[in-house]
């Protein structure tokens, strides 16, 4: 399960299972968690965070889609 990187208390990754999707990026803090797909960034699915948390996570993943995009295609290719 790599992790790309965190955000304050939010931990980006993804599973290594993952690579027959699209690119897309798991984001956790404490028992919360949510599913983002990075082209475009949208929402998949979430469990745990408000409303108001989800549009802060949306904004923690759109400031490290690049570094996001660039884990899963080294990984993946790798």
């Amino acid at each position: 399960m790599p992790t790309v990187c965190y955000d304050g208390p939010y931990r980006l990754f993804f599973y290594s299972s993952d690579g027959e999707e699209p690119v897309h990026v798991h984001v956790e803090r404490d028992r919360s968690m949510a599913k983002f797909w990075l082209d475009p960034v949208v929402l998949a699915r979430s469990s745990g965070f408000s409303r108001s948390e989800l549009r802060i996570v949306e904004s923690v993943v759109k400031k490290h889609k690049d570094d996001v995009e660039k884990a899963w295609y080294e990984f993946f290719a790798g």
